[in-house]
């Protein structure tokens, strides 16, 4: 299975060690959506837990050392 965009977004933020709860704010859901498309991850790349997760990440070059993970930017209310 091919990962949606916004797991490919969960996936990253997991791989560079957000926590659900920042993952949630960053990305505008719930914890439990979060939590979710975390176990979606898990299932789909067959990994055992975040940890895994992660160092798939390094592995298919999603994520590379050194180099922080985009952060979205959003135009202030004000």
């Amino acid at each position: 299975d091919s990962l949606t965009p916004r797991e490919e977004e969960v996936f990253i933020a997991v791989s560079s060690g957000a926590s659900n709860t920042e993952i949630a704010q960053e990305l505008f859901v719930s914890e439990t959506t979060v939590k979710t498309h975390v176990g979606r991850l898990l299932h789909k790349l067959n990994a055992r837990d975040r940890v895994q997760l992660a160092v798939l990440a390094y592995e298919t070059g999603i994520v590379r050392p050194g180099h922080d993970r985009p952060r979205r930017e959003y135009p202030s209310g004000g």
